[in-house]
């Protein structure tokens, strides 16, 4: 067997295994469930989902924006060589050059998304309804003789199901183009740098989605099915590299995949600013050490970003 085979196949357990650990420590850890607070989020688990709500943020804007917006530019200028006969001078100051065509793509991401989850409100109007939440306060109230709770009761959008299954396919579509970059290496040193790149980043952010789940009240079973299936992603994009023959990709491959990247990028920018972000930001307690959390997990993966 190849010494460059190995690495690639040791890189495919790394990453199961790291992914599985870190989106199971919430999961399986009492410490992490909502349900032992009875509706209070403690000061250190609210802190740190602001924390996590961070480090969704930055691997928004500091990893799976700039990585598509690289890729869908760098394709594009290929098809523009290709189609100019090699000659990459043909278009100097043509305005489709300065059109940024990245940043179209994720942004139809981000709308594509916006379009169904509306759809899905306009055609289904009854999936709306009260968050279960609310629901308890306002049963409470009448037992109780309107008594007002002095405890901070943990926000419940009725969209959060389907803001989740969003996050994990748009999360599971990056993962499986990363496991395909680093099946794709030629070398070992390649390899293994691009490997210890991905994990650094994606085992803050397979934990925040295992505290995700935890906190939208997903059953045990179901989010470890998730995690499950999320941590399969990047073997599944090594497995397809080292099945791939080395060489250019024809007949627009590159773009399609990099098209993909743009899509999966604009959904999940969808989510963190729609979904993750308004969670965490919704109590007005302690608003500034709020803020320094979430820099500190935007920060956290932005030094990432020098080296991954």
């Amino acid at each position: 067997m190849e010494p460059v085979l190995e690495v690639k196949i040791g890189c495919l357990f790394a990453m199961l295994v790291v992914t599985l650990v870190c989106g199971l420590i919430p999961i399986c850890f009492k410490c992490f469930q909502i349900e032992t607070f009875k509706g209070q989020l403690p000061r250190g688990l609210s802190l740190l989902s602001c924390v996590s709500a961070g480090v969704f943020l930055g691997a928004g804007f500091m990893h799976m924006t700039v990585e598509a917006l690289e890729n869908i530019e760098f394709e594009i200028r290929q098809l523009r060589v290709k189609n100019s006969g090699g000659n990459s001078s043909g278009y100097p100051n043509s305005a489709s050059k300065e059109y940024s065509y990245g940043g179209l793509i994720i942004s139809l991401g981000f709308f594509f998304v916006f379009s169904l989850e509306s759809l899905a409100l306009q055609c289904c109007p009854e999936t709306i309804g009260k968050p279960k939440v609310q629901e308890e306060e306002v049963s409470e109230a009448h037992i109780h003789g309107f008594h007002s709770h002095k405890h901070s009761s943990l926000p419940s959008l009725s969209r959060k199901p389907f803001r989740a299954l969003i996050l994990l396919l748009s999360l599971s579509f990056h993962s499986v183009f990363e496991g395909l970059a680093v099946g794709l290496q030629t070398t070992v040193p390649t390899t293994v740098q691009l490997c210890l790149a991905v994990l650094a980043h994606k085992g803050p952010v397979v934990f925040s989605v295992g505290l995700r789940l935890v906190q939208i009240g997903t059953a045990p079973r179901w989010a470890m099915f998730c995690i499950l299936s999320f941590s399969l992603m990047s073997p599944l994009g090594i497995a397809l590299g080292l099945a791939v023959p080395t060489g250019d990709s024809e007949g627009g491959q590159g773009l399609a995949q990099a098209v993909l990247e743009g899509v999966a990028a604009g959904t999940f920018l969808y989510v963190t600013f729609l979904e993750i972000l308004p969670r965490e930001l919704a109590a007005p307690e302690a608003p500034m050490l709020k803020w320094a959390c979430v820099t500190v997990g935007f920060a956290f993966m932005a030094l990432i970003a020098l080296w991954a």
